[in-house]
């Protein structure tokens, strides 16, 4: 059922993500979250985007599902390297990608949802970020479809099961120190032998949210 969001202003959002996220977060960052939080409070009037049962607790279950990853996602520019290609699969309201993309502006995030709503929504919320995202309105599956990168570095799925065959596919793009970052409950799920576990994240707050990371094998 459509509802508005909490109203926020800057310092609220602030105060709320410090708690949060596991690093520090740049007025710039607080400021794209800003934006897509007012835009999401907009669109959720109309399309439902997130549902009421998380109306209580919006910033952690969303944003702190999402900023969780960031340990797992380095900050290359820092260091003078290139920056990282990313793919967010099942984008729906921007979690986790367009948040990860906010927080980690070397991160040239695609974002992809297959639901024409959605997805309109993700273009709108990017442009009023201010975030150089791609959207796509595309499914995800095998054969991968058209204007998705060719070289991975990160690929996130938060909302949305990965068949074995598609994370395969994806697994054939991811450069050498590549990885594919899942949002999980209590049961690993399957995955293909060209892909290995590696580190673990557990959610802040929840018994059994983890988010894994896979890496080639």
């Amino acid at each position: 059922m459509p509802f508005a969001l909490p109203p926020l202003d800057r310092a609220q959002l602030a105060q709320g993500l410090a708690r949060l996220s596991p690093e520090p977060l740049d007025d710039r960052t607080i400021g794209v979250l800003l934006a897509h939080y007012q835009e999401l409070s907009a669109w959720n009037q109309r399309l439902s985007l997130i549902g009421p049962g998380t109306l209580g607790d919006i910033l952690e279950r969303h944003y702190g599902e999402s900023l969780a990853a960031l340990p797992l996602i380095p900050e290359f520019a820092q260091h003078g390297q290139h920056g990282l290609t990313g793919l967010d699969v099942g984008s729906g309201a921007g979690f986790p990608g367009l948040v990860l993309a906010a927080a980690r502006p070397e991160l040239e995030m695609t974002l992809v949802e297959a639901r024409e709503r959605k997805w309109a929504f993700l273009a709108a919320a990017a442009r009023k970020a201010s975030l150089p995202c791609r959207c796509l309105n595309v499914r995800v599956e095998v054969p991968l479809p058209a204007g998705l990168p060719a070289s991975l570095d990160v690929v996130t799925a938060r909302a949305l099961k990965l068949e074995t065959d598609v994370l395969g596919a994806l697994a054939e793009r991811l450069s050498p120190e590549g990885r594919i970052l899942l949002w999980v409950g209590e049961d690993d799920p399957p995955w293909p032998p060209d892909l290995a576990p590696g580190r673990v994240v557990r959610i802040p707050g929840s018994r059994s949210r983890r988010i894994i990371e896979l890496r080639p094998s």
